[in-house]
């Protein structure tokens, strides 16, 4: 099948998942994770209707998006993976929202660099909830630091728009569900603390996208079974 019909049949799953979990219909946005594939299968997706994207890696991401916006297209770009401090320059060039930020320094670091260049970016804080993943905040009082500091003003070329987690890789859904619900019961509550809008919940991959749905995702992130396995 072409990335086309790919993506066509993974948002017509995504609606169905959000049918079922008695969602508001179009609620959930897709995240079409492009790492290792090429600027060619990214327009494909452009050209079908799809314009928002993920990468891992910045260097990667600046290759192929500054190809991308130089042959014509438009898109929004979420960085998703680990971010480096070295990497933050490039990556909120091209970003418009970083999804993976992970400790406070990180925030510091963005902007610093989003104030050279007059540019104000999204972020979501990544919590971590999964027993086999290493990334995320994993001490709850950094985590409400980092928002009180985000309620504070303290970085004014950002917007802090949500929490990030990646479920444990594993078959067992009660478990998944819990990182789910764990989020979300996080957001919650940290919203109520700080009396701040934190509407976006980035949750779910291709294995568990529609747990993550019934539980409040906002965003869902699927790469493989739009775009095939990596190259």
């Amino acid at each position: 099948m072409s990335v086309a019909e790919n993506l066509a049949q993974v948002i017509s799953l995504v609606r169905a998942a959000e049918k079922t979990a008695n969602r508001v219909p179009n609620s959930v946005r897709l995240v079409a994770v492009s790492k290792f594939h090429s600027a060619d299968d990214v327009i494909s997706a452009i050209k079908a209707g799809q314009n928002l994207f993920g990468e891992n890696r910045v260097q990667e991401a600046v290759s192929k998006f500054s190809d991308i916006s130089a042959r014509g297209f438009s898109f929004d770009l979420h960085i998703i993976g680990t971010l480096q401090r070295n990497k933050v320059r490039d990556a909120v060039k091209i970003a418009s929202c970083i999804e993976s930020v992970d400790r406070i320094v990180l925030l510091e670091e963005i902007e610093k660099q989003c104030a050279k260049i007059g540019k104000t970016i999204d972020v979501l804080l990544e919590f971590h909830t999964g027993e086999e993943t290493k990334a995320g905040f994993t001490d709850t009082e950094e985590l409400k630091k980092a928002v009180r500091l985000c309620a504070e003003k303290a970085y004014p070329h950002i917007l802090l728009k949500g929490l990030m987690t990646m479920a444990s890789n594993t078959d067992d859904t009660e478990k998944i569900r819990r990182s789910f619900s764990t989020l979300r019961s996080l957001r919650d509550t940290l919203s109520q603390t700080y009396g701040l809008s934190l509407p976006e919940l980035s949750m779910g991959m291709s294995g568990d996208y529609p747990i993550a749905i019934s539980e409040g995702a906002t965003i869902v992130r699927i790469g493989t079974a739009i775009f095939g396995a990596r190259q």
